[in-house]
């Protein structure tokens, strides 16, 4: 484990809550046949998606080899 960042966490939150709303809304787009919002949500998905990995590489970059683990 390593230490993390106020916004780190947050991005990786945020993130990953806002992915429900954005597959919802492609789903729908699919359903309804409107190819415009299937590309908005694959756009908006891989914007998230990016914004989570790099959440994820600061967080693991801060402290490389520092654990917090009791014992």
């Amino acid at each position: 484990m390593v230490s993390a960042t106020p916004r780190d966490v947050v991005h990786i939150r945020l993130g990953s809550f806002g992915l429900i709303p954005i597959i919802i809304l492609g789903v729908f787009g699919f359903a309804t046949g409107a190819i415009w919002l299937v590309v908005a949500m694959a756009v908006l998905a891989v914007v998230v998606i990016v914004d989570i990995v790099l959440a994820v590489r600061r967080q693991s970059r801060n402290n490389p080899g520092m654990t917090t683990e009791a014992g």
